[in-house]
């Protein structure tokens, strides 16, 4: 498979991930910085390009994978998608529901794969999770809370962008587990400057609620940090991983009757995976548990919540 990588940001991380993968018989990286592109052409042996059309021209090109800044991923997705190729795309999907809208009509009309980096579906202490509760492993799963929280470190992540920018891997988890159809409330603070923010979400389905708490702005000592904890009717589990200085630190407990039990999953990482799934499923036609619908379920909650923190400050 012939896959072109638009970005030297991110996709620099992408290509290095691609080159070592079964399948993939081509790589070309398009950018604007040729320093950039030069260094990759020397570290991988790729293809490199400065002309975004020589990708979209290209009949030999099976997959474009998007690392782009979010308000593109609209016009090259469709570009792309025209021109017979399927697509792989980072996440947040895009920021309007015109342009998500646009991306899946495209995908539509091309018959071809629209797939977006929701890679928290291939996160072993997430994956656990959801098989603990579709198999019923702890009883009935009646609360779940998870956390995002990181330091000022990723641009503006103010009210007005943090459900969009941080959130949403969470979002895309929630609904991933118990759907889109939940009441929801939101409660949000922002830093002096306005850059910053924590937000807690609730969302309240028939059977369980769940919770996001999300924050920008800990103090720079604090390690980027995720995790959740799971209440079931016969056990909690517990995870957190941690990452500072390029360290990273996580456990999974397990609490039950018979007592604390720490779980120890086969370590994989989750960006690489959700790439290799991709690459299998445009390979073999196959459904995807990442397609450009279910991302837009999370888009569609991020908004939602959005929405409702804004109407807090006027």
């Amino acid at each position: 498979m012939n896959i072109a990588v638009l970005g030297t940001g991110f996709g620099a991380y992408h290509a290095h991930l691609l080159k070592k993968m079964d399948g993939v018989d081509r790589l070309v990286v398009f950018g604007r910085s040729k320093s950039k592109l030069q260094k990759l052409q020397e570290e991988l042996h790729v293809e490199i390009t400065e002309h975004m059309d020589e990708i979209m021209r290209d009949p030999t090109i099976d997959v474009v994978d998007i690392c782009l800044p979010s308000q593109l991923h609209r016009q090259y997705a469709v570009e792309a998608l025209e021109t017979g190729k399927h697509v792989f795309c980072e996440t947040p999907v895009c920021y309007t529901l015109d342009d998500a809208q646009a991306m899946k009509h495209a995908r539509d009309r091309s018959g071809k794969k629209l797939l977006v980096n929701q890679f928290i579906k291939f996160d072993p202490a997430y994956t656990y999770l959801r098989s603990a509760h579709a198999e019923n492993k702890y009883g009935q799963l009646l609360s779940l809370s998870l956390k995002r929280e990181t330091a000022p470190l990723w641009g503006d992540l103010g009210l007005s962008s943090i459900t969009t920018n941080l959130m949403i891997h969470e979002l895309d988890f929630v609904t991933w587990l118990f759907g889109h159809n939940a009441s929801m409330s939101a409660w949000g603070a922002e830093s002096s400057d306005k850059k910053q923010s924590i937000v807690h979400s609730h969302f309240r389905y028939p059977d369980v609620h769940a919770e996001i708490v999300s924050s920008s702005q800990m103090p720079t000592s604090y390690p980027f940090t995720v995790g959740y904890e799971a209440y079931f009717e016969k056990a909690k589990l517990v995870f957190q991983e941690a990452d500072s200085h390029g360290q990273t630190e996580s456990f999974l407990w397990e609490y039950t009757s018979s007592g604390k039990n720490a779980l120890v999953l086969e370590p994989v990482n989750p960006y690489e995976e959700s790439l290799r799934h991709a690459i299998q499923c445009f390979a073999d036609h196959t459904e995807s548990i990442i397609d450009v619908d279910h991302a837009v379920e999370s888009f569609e909650l991020a908004l939602a919540l959005q929405k409702q923190l804004a109407s807090q400050r006027q």
